[in-house]
């Protein structure tokens, strides 16, 4: 075992000053109560445990985004991809999307790519819980990851929402952007948009959260009640889980965005080509990636990034429910783990559903585990990986814990967790060289190498 692997499975570190992520969160008045709020609305929302990693897994996961990204920039990949989208993935404006993330679990033989997303939320969330663990006390400073400056995160978004606009609209400047849901109050992130609009307004830009259903659209333009009378929508950051902009109640957003009208991110075409699931069997077959011209490296590295994925149909729908428990079953346009089963819970009439049509199966990939204290027991939860990129960049990496089927942040003790890079010298394993690993899991022994001021 690695050294990072050794502190997740026998460290009970607690790194998180509550008293700095609110300073960190509420950092306008228009903020003030947010952390309370939280705390009776979300009270497993953030993880006062940071989780370790290796640097040669993050490594692994910066060469695997950029292998992906090389893939997905083919005008093969995207010519096959589209082909099976609907239209309105066809139209192509310039933005690539902001808030993309790449999934992934820490296998035995390493880190395994479960899924992309492109309207992952937690972002705001997770940069500020990762400055207030770092601030929590002297052991914590200098170990977060220093391949980004986690002072600097605030700029690097404001700068990829200028850079989308800028993608589509060139030198006009940017006045008003949308933070768009149905519902958006309702929605479990919802102080994240509440955030996004604070940071906007901050650097200069008209920003409201905003009802999708209430979007009209007039006159060539796209127009809501939230921003000032006179002022239409120039951007619009999509929450909404309706990928395809297909229903409904969603027409005024997607008229503006087919003509133009509006700059949308993420969009129609960012989902389709990255986040549907079924772009996890094109990314692993390594056949049809040599006929595009991958390199024999990339193919390789993909090869053992992805796990074997496979549409769900009723010509092998035998074979599949054989095998049924080392499959992990997801809907080809699911998100937050919606829908998505474990092969070894399915039930009879569930499985009848999957065959209905819409899933793919994805070889199970185990999540490794982080030792937490919950109530003053030692729990061992599972945790998987996130990282937010933009362009193929690593912007943040961030770990959410959690028990059960699924992820989740409803789980006590868990929530979202700083990922620290362990160095190779790292004070750390000074500190803590025999650090007790529970065996098959026995009772761990926990060691509390770090305690917050």
């Amino acid at each position: 075992m690695n050294i990072a692997e050794t502190l997740n499975l026998g460290c009970l570190c607690r790194t998180l000053d509550a008293g700095r992520l609110q300073q960190q969160l509420e950092t306008d008045p228009s903020l003030k109560g947010m952390v309370s709020g939280m705390t009776t609305t979300h009270p497993h929302l953030f993880s006062q445990t940071a989780v370790f990693l290796d640097p040669a897994i993050r490594t692994v996961l910066d060469q695997a985004i950029a292998a992906m990204e090389r893939v997905l920039a083919l005008p093969a990949y995207r010519q096959y991809t589209l082909q099976n989208a609907p239209d309105i993935a066809r139209h192509d404006f310039g933005p690539a999307g902001v808030f993309m993330a790449y999934d992934f679990h820490l296998g035995a033989d390493g880190p395994r790519l479960i899924e992309i997303n492109t309207n992952a939320g937690g972002a705001l969330l997770n940069g500020a819980l990762a400055r207030a663990h770092r601030d929590c006390c002297t052991s914590m400073q200098g170990l977060m990851d220093a391949s980004f400056d986690l002072t600097q995160l605030d700029e690097t978004f404001v700068s990829m929402f200028r850079s989308e606009w800028s993608a589509q609209r060139g030198e006009q400047p940017l006045r008003t952007v949308l933070i768009v849901d149905d519902a958006p109050e309702a929605q479990y992130l919802a102080p994240e948009f509440a955030l996004v609009r604070q940071l906007l307004l901050r650097h200069g830009v008209t920003a409201a959260v905003a009802d999708a259903r209430e979007l009209q659209w007039k006159d060539g333009a796209l127009w809501h009640p939230a921003l000032p009378a006179g002022q239409p929508v120039d951007l619009v950051y999509n929450r909404l889980t309706d990928f395809s902009l297909s229903e409904p109640s969603h027409a005024a957003l997607r008229n503006a965005y087919v003509a133009g009208a509006t700059v949308v991110t993420p969009h129609p075409r960012a989902h389709a080509l990255y986040a549907d699931k079924r772009n996890l069997i094109t990314l692993g077959d390594v056949a049809l990636l040599e006929s595009w011209g991958v390199s024999a490296e990339d193919r390789k590295l993909l090869q053992a990034i992805i796990p074997r994925t496979e549409l769900v149909t009723e010509n092998h729908a035998d074979a599949l429910w054989a095998r049924r428990r080392q499959l992990f079953f997801k809907p080809v346009a699911g998100y937050g783990a919606k829908a998505a089963y474990r092969g070894d819970k399915l039930t009879r009439g569930v499985w009848s559903d999957i065959l209905a049509g819409g899933f793919v199966a994805q070889a199970l990939v185990p999540p490794s585990e982080r030792l937490v204290d919950v109530d003053g027991a030692p729990t061992l939860l599972k945790l998987d990986l996130r990282a937010y990129t933009y362009r193929g960049q690593v912007q943040l990496l961030a770990a959410r814990t959690y028990s059960g089927q699924t992820t989740n942040l409803r789980t006590a003790g868990g929530g979202f967790s700083p990922v620290v890079v362990v160095p190779t010298a790292s004070p750390l394993a000074n500190a803590c060289p025999a650090v007790p690993v529970p065996a098959p899991v026995p009772a761990p022994v926990a060691v509390p190498l770090v305690v917050p001021v």
